[in-house]
């Protein structure tokens, strides 16, 4: 694997402009422009749990739901138990018609004890019952 920060001498103060950057972006909701941003940032620092996370959420935001599940999927790989990325996962799951499984980790993040991914986790299950 490439190592792209040692190629171009940078260090984490460069990562963390580029992140603010696509934040911004996303603020603003320019979701193509900060999707831009983190496709970049997943290559330069791969095991970014954060850019892996968001750039999922971008896709689910954008309708890319397999690409949203991908790149979830590869954040849930180093933080199993991230739960906004679960809920986002069962999001982009059910979207792509896998009510089986997305209702599955819906009806367990139900039990979650943050009351936020609580509540949006049985708003899902209200909606998809």
């Amino acid at each position: 694997m490439v190592n792209w920060l040692e190629i171009l001498g940078w260090k984490g103060e460069e990562l963390e402009d580029l992140r603010f950057v696509g934040y911004s972006y996303i603020k603003q909701g320019h979701y193509d422009t900060a999707i831009t941003f983190f496709e970049a940032l997943v290559v330069l620092d791969p095991q970014s749990i954060y850019d892996l996370q968001t750039l999922g959420a971008l896709y689910l935001q954008k309708g890319n739901n397999l690409m949203a599940l991908n790149y979830l999927e590869k954040s849930l790989k180093l933080d199993p138990q991230h739960a906004p990325t679960l809920l986002n996962k069962t999001k982009a799951l059910l979207a792509l018609g896998y009510k089986k499984q997305g209702m599955a980790q819906a009806q367990l993040l139900e039990k979650h004890p943050e009351e936020v991914i609580a509540h949006q986790a049985s708003a899902i299950v209200l909606a998809y019952s």
